[in-house]
């Protein structure tokens, strides 16, 4: 990869007008979900007692979140953030509430609490795509975009790390239904906030005629872009790879630390892979890459998959904590970049759909990663386990790394709204 060269900081990205006003309602609405996983399981528990119950109602929740997402972000490219989220998060903030009545006392039957788990998943609102979608809208430089991006991983790294800390600051106050309670309330606060930004309102304001042109930056660099052929699709697979990746390794350290003995170790480790991925996403902003987003992606993938198989080796905790924290480094600059090469591969008006796509391979990736290797550790150690998560990740970047390789640039023909670009901008594409 070619080396870094400085760019612009991060506080650059919050000087850029609106985007306050963006990040901190899409903080509050995206930490819902940080919070709504866990309290759902234990809300289950808390009402059936059973595990088995548990298992059916979030893998409905699941299943319907994740079948029924790109329907979700072509509504939202289609009429707009300000006209398709409010009612998505307003159903999906009741029937949180109603999953919280029906599993505030223990006795309810596990068919009511599957028919709201389906509508929640249903309607839940896409906010993390939203939000990324809003950032390329608010930003036409690539380099800033990149800040943005990189400050966006980290913000849904912290998420994910203070939601179950807030529901277990709650717990010994108050049954486990609170933190749905709490969920529908900060997805309605948030939503809100989004859709009345000002850039979320710039962008619904065009008119259906022009629904197909990309939508004015609020930036000061409005050079245009040309699309990135198979990007999208590299980015996708990529995405998902890494999500098999990370979703087996959550698993196969619970199996290592119990092998070793110490299962209390387990949190540690995913404190401080999380700890990583902030530090590495705070990195990876904070330069510009001279590579192009597709190869630093295949590279970046390598790394992460090579990083997985690598815990192979640990001989014991100590070691596969400091390699967990190095592969949570390594993670968040992949997310970042599967993003921005999304966002760069299709027209103005898809950026939605595009970036749901690489959320949705994601999480698809982890629910199968950990579905398939719970039933491999049956056959195999810890060990083997992770040589096969990482190899998954190792032989898909290999299988798209010819295709990253940059080609001798064509002469656009005469007329192309970007055939005589800067010397800035065309700096900025390689």
């Amino acid at each position: 990869m070619s080396s870094p060269v400085p760019g612009p900081s991060y506080r650059a990205v919050l000087r850029v007008t609106g985007a306050c006003r963006l990040l901190i309602p899409a903080l509050v609405g995206r930490s819902s979900y940080g919070l709504v996983s866990l309290a759902l399981v234990l809300s289950v528990v808390h009402a059936t007692g059973s595990y088995a119950h548990v298992g059916v109602v979030v893998g409905v929740f699941g299943a319907t979140v994740a079948a029924l997402s790109p329907l979700r972000a072509r509504l939202i490219d289609r009429h707009g953030p300000c006209a398709a989220l409010p009612p998505m998060a307003a159903l999906f903030a009741l029937t949180l509430l109603g999953l919280a009545v029906t599993t505030w006392s223990e006795g309810t039957g596990p068919g009511v609490l599957v028919a709201l788990a389906a509508v929640a998943g249903a309607c839940a609102p896409p906010l993390g795509p939203v939000t990324r979608s809003l950032w390329s809208h608010l930003i036409a430089d690539r380099v800033l975009l990149q800040r943005a991006y990189s400050l966006d991983t980290v913000v849904e790294e912290l998420i994910f790390l203070g939601g179950p800390l807030l529901l277990g600051a709650l717990l010994p106050w108050w049954p486990p239904p609170i933190g749905l309670v709490v969920g529908a309330l900060l997805v309605s606060t948030g939503t809100w906030g989004l859709v009345t930004s000002p850039v979320a309102r710039s962008l619904s304001r065009r008119s259906p005629e022009r629904s197909s042109a990309p939508a004015p930056a609020l930036d000061t660099d409005v050079t245009p872009r040309p699309v990135a052929r198979g990007g999208l699709l590299t980015a996708v697979a990529l995405s998902g790879a890494a999500g098999i990746a990370l979703g087996a390794t959550a698993l196969i350290n619970v199996a290592f630390a119990e092998q070793h003995g110490r299962v209390e170790t387990v949190v540690f480790l995913e404190a401080l892979q999380t700890a990583g991925g902030v530090i590495g996403g705070l990195l990876y902003g904070a330069v510009s890459w001279r590579a192009g987003s597709r190869t630093r992606l295949v590279l970046i993938s390598l790394a992460l998959g090579g990083g997985v198989a690598a815990a192979t080796f640990a001989p014991g905790v100590a070691a596969l904590t400091a390699l967990l924290f190095v592969v949570g480094v390594v993670g968040a600059p992949l997310i970042t970049t599967s993003y921005l090469l999304a966002d760069e591969s299709v027209a103005a008006d898809r950026r939605t759909r595009a970036g749901n796509w690489v959320n949705t391979a994601h999480n698809a990736g982890s629910s199968a990663g950990g579905a398939a290797i719970g039933a491999l550790l049956t056959l195999v150690p810890p060990s083997t386990a992770y040589t096969a998560a990482g190899g998954v990740l190792v032989v898909v970047a290999v299988v798209v790394l010819p295709f990253s390789i940059p080609r001798r640039r064509v002469r656009p023909l005469r007329g192309s709204s970007w055939a005589v670009p800067s010397a800035t901008s065309a700096r900025r594409r390689r």
